[in-house]
Formats: C-alpha cells, sequence, structure tokens
C-alpha cells in the first residue's frame, strides 16, 4: 500500500510539471494556432536565470526574476520571430525549432554541457509519512503550484477582459478584429504567459531533479507535446487530465515493468488515442 501511495503521489508531482509546460503550449496554440518547438528554451530562461540569481539575491526573489525572464522571453520570441510568421505555418516550425536548438547551444556554451546543482529550499528535501509512504515534499509543491495555476488560468480566461478576447479570439478572430480589439496584444500576452508558465515548471523542475542541464527543457517539452496531443489541441482542463494520465502511467509502469518500459507505455497511449480519438480527450475546446 505504500509503494503505491508513492508512487501515485511521485506520478502526480510529474504530472504537475508536465501540466505547466502543456498549459502554456496548449494556450499559445489555442490562441494563435502555433505549435511552438521553442517552448523549452523559456523553460530553460527561468531555470538557469533563478540558479544564477539564487545566491546574490535569495532564492524567493531569484524565482520571481526567474519566472519573469522566462515572460519576457517569451513576448520577445513572439514579437521579433513568430509575429511576421503567423500565416506561413512551415516557416513557424522551422525558426522555432532552429530556435531550440540554439538556445541549447547558448546555454552551453555560457555554462558548460554538465548539469548544475540547483538550490531548493531545506523544507523540499524532507519527506512526509502518509499511511506508511515516506513521500518528498517536493512533490506536494508540485502539485500544489500546478493546481493553482490551473484555477489562476480558468478564472482568467473567464472572467478578465482578455480572457474573454482569447477565447473569443479562438472562436473567431475575424470577427473579434472587426470589433476594433487588437488581437496581436492577444498573441503577445498569451507568449508572456506561456513564457513564464514554462519558467515556473523549469525552476520546479530544477527542485524536484535537483539539477538543470541546457537540454533538460527539450526532453521535457517532448512529453509535454505528447500531454497536449493527449489532451486535446487548445484545452487547459484536458491538458490537466492527460498530464495526470501520464505521470502515473510513466511512473507505475517505470516502478513494475523494465528501464524505459514508462516511456514506451506513454508513446503507445499517446498512438492509441490518435486513432480512437484523434481530437484528444477534451475535443475540440476553446482554451477551457
Amino acid at each position: 500500500m505504500s509503494t503505491v501511495i508513492l508512487l501515485t503521489l511521485t506520478g502526480l508531482g510529474l504530472a504537475a510539471l508536465y501540466f505547466l509546460i502543456a498549459s502554456g503550449l496548449s494556450l499559445v496554440f489555442g490562441l494563435a494556432g502555433v505549435l511552438n518547438f521553442a517552448h523549452g528554451l523559456f523553460l530553460s530562461a527561468g531555470a538557469y536565470a533563478t540558479w544564477w540569481a539564487a545566491p546574490h539575491v535569495g532564492l524567493p526573489l531569484a524565482v520571481v526574476l526567474g519566472i519573469v525572464a522566462a515572460a519576457a522571453t517569451g513576448a520577445l520570441v513572439e514579437l521579433v520571430l513568430i509575429r511576421p510568421l503567423y500565416a506561413r505555418h512551415t516557416e513557424q516550425v522551422l525558426v522555432t525549432v532552429g530556435l531550440s536548438l540554439a538556445g541549447v547551444a547558448l546555454l552551453q556554451s555560457v555554462w558548460g554541457a554538465d548539469a548544475r546543482v540547483f538550490l531548493r529550499p531545506a523544507w523540499a528535501s524532507q519527506v512526509t509519512g502518509i499511511l506508511g509512504a515516506n513521500v518528498p515534499d517536493d512533490r506536494f509543491l508540485l502539485i500544489g503550484a500546478a493546481v493553482l495555476v490551473l484555477v489562476a488560468l480558468l478564472a482568467f480566461l473567464r472572467w478578465t477582459r482578455y480572457g474573454l478576447i482569447i477565447r473569443a479570439g479562438v472562436e473567431n478572430r475575424a470577427m473579434v478584429r472587426a470589433l476594433g480589439i487588437d488581437v496581436r496584444n492577444a498573441f503577445t500576452l498569451v507568449f508572456a504567459i506561456g513564457g513564464a508558465l514554462a519558467g515556473l515548471a523549469g525552476i520546479l523542475g530544477g527542485m524536484y531533479f535537483t539539477s538543470i542541464s541546457p537540454g533538460q527543457g527539450a526532453s521535457l517539452l517532448i512529453f509535454a507535446f505528447i500531454v497536449v496531443v493527449i489532451g486535446g489541441l487548445g484545452s487547459i482542463t484536458g491538458s490537466a487530465v492527460a498530464a495526470a494520465g501520464v505521470g502515473l502511467l510513466q511512473q507505475f509502469v517505470n516502478y513494475y515493468g523494465t528501464a524505459g518500459a514508462g516511456d514506451v507505455s506513454v508513446v503507445v497511449l499517446l498512438a492509441a488515442v490518435l486513432l480512437l480519438r484523434p481530437a484528444g480527450v477534451a475535443g475540440k475546446a476553446v482554451t477551457a
């Protein structure tokens, strides 16, 4: 029983990490129709900015700076590289893939290819006993952050002016423009929000794995894309459900199966969803 509890909470912690990355991807695709392969760069920007700033300003302020750096990176990428290419989808893919590779190379050139030990609060290294299972406290941090982000995103999309513009833009972008609303500002905001969420995921991922590396964002992005596809492109709640399924499946299969079986099982799940329900768990959604 204790093993099942530990695996469940660890799987949900991993799922929370996937969701934080996937939620930004879903927002960007839902409004702008962009599959952003450079999203992992936003994650790395937040993680490395926090790692660099923590010894100078302390961890709490460094986390804020990391999230701001990731959000600024997202907004800058949209303004400079994505905005001229909204009607050219092939070029979007090429640019974001190239930017992802360039970002990894830049981080390696500045800080090297080796993993760096990531500072985290002392309490995050402690464990809490639950029905005989000693669960690391950083799992609760990840799960709590993901729940707060999910609630905040749903509230933003349903009850704020920009949230309503984003949802309307997903349904009918031409109509929103006809009403005199500049959708381009919403595009930039969505990229900034997506960058901030990816940066938060990078910071929490550094605490979860106890280290960061230049290629970490790209490797986590693969599973985040799987979560987005399974949940339904553009659906926040779909991504949350899919992330929970992927994280739990990966954790249990890795423990009870052979090494690497968890990753294979996730790919099999993706193939099954694409064959049986191509629109994903949530089907066609309006970023909610």
